[in-house]
Order: structure tokens, then sequence, then C-alpha cells
């Protein structure tokens, strides 16, 4: 998978082992720490933010995964885009397409396969 390194390989084996301890991708998202949580207090209800908690060595290497895999993968990069074009920050967008690859990745831990890329439908590849 592009971003994923031999560091970041060791942190993703070390920490998430062979992904059967996590029932979905949502719960190891949740363990890494990249799964939105809201802000209550109360009766008031606030938006979704980043959670300050989870597994810091996870989050940090899923985190700079996504940021190295952003000009190498066209379609992490298409997605990231579009996450700015809908107003996120870029610290922001970088959390959602961290949290995107972390889907990616328990998908290929559970399924025992490897990475295939795709091609987003918007971007023209040079011949």
């Amino acid at each position: 998978m592009p971003g994923v390194g031999v560091s970041t390989a060791v942190v993703l084996l070390v920490t998430v082992g062979d992904g059967t301890s996590f029932p979905t991708a949502a719960h190891l998202a949740s363990y890494a720490g990249l799964a939105p949580t809201t802000k209550s207090s109360g009766t008031s209800i606030h938006s979704e933010h980043a959670p300050r908690g989870g597994n810091r060595q996870l989050k940090r290497a899923m985190f700079l995964s996504a940021f190295a895999c952003m000009n190498a993968d066209p379609a992490s990069r298409t997605y990231y885009d579009r996450q700015r074009a809908r107003g996120k920050t870029h610290t922001q967008a970088l959390l959602r397409l961290a949290r995107q690859r972390i889907s990616v990745l328990f998908a290929m831990l559970r399924d025992g396969t490897f990475y295939e890329p795709r091609v987003p439908n918007n971007v023209e590849l040079a011949a």
C-alpha cells in the first residue's frame, strides 16, 4: 500500500496484529483515535471532532502514512482534494484520509489479500 513503509508496517503489526480482535473497521478506527466523536454536555450536543484519545502510535503512523501517500497514490490524492473542496482544513482532510486507509487495511487483514490500487473516475492517466 502506498505510504506504508517498514516502520508503519511494524507499528500496524505490533498494535493490530492479525486484526481478529476488532470486529469491524470502525472499532479499529476508534481504537486508533481516528473515528470522530460527538461532544455533548447535558442537553447540548456539539459537532463531531477528532478524539484526543486512542493509540497514539497507531494514530501517528496512519497520519504520516496518509501524508506520505498523497503524491504517490492518485486515489488518495483525489479523496484528499474532495475533502478540501468540502471545506475541511488540511489536518481534517488528512485525518479523514487516514481513517479511510485504516478501513482498507482492516479489509486487507480480514480477507488476507494484498493491496490492489484503484484508479479514481476523474483522473486521467498519462500514456
